[in-house]
């Protein structure tokens, strides 16, 4: 009955980045730590577990991460 209190998350959207699931590489794991802030540049289907944000981190390098890796910035 509840509507979705989340807040939508769009394309020019500021996020930070609150978890990953996968490994990842040692130097992305020190950008996150140091600026774990990027702005949502696209959007990809995932395998079957709904859809990946492609975020534009500080240093310009892009990585998608699953919605609820991400939240508002």
């Amino acid at each position: 009955m509840s509507q979705q209190a989340a807040v939508t998350i769009d394309i020019g959207s500021k996020v930070r980045v609150t978890r990953v699931r996968d490994r990842i590489p040692a130097s992305l794991v020190e950008l996150l730590k140091k600026d774990a802030t990027g702005t949502v540049i696209d959007f990809r289907t995932t395998d079957g577990k709904g859809i990946g944000v492609v975020v534009e981190l500080s240093n310009g390098a892009t990585c998608w991460f699953f919605d609820d890796e991400i939240a508002p910035a």
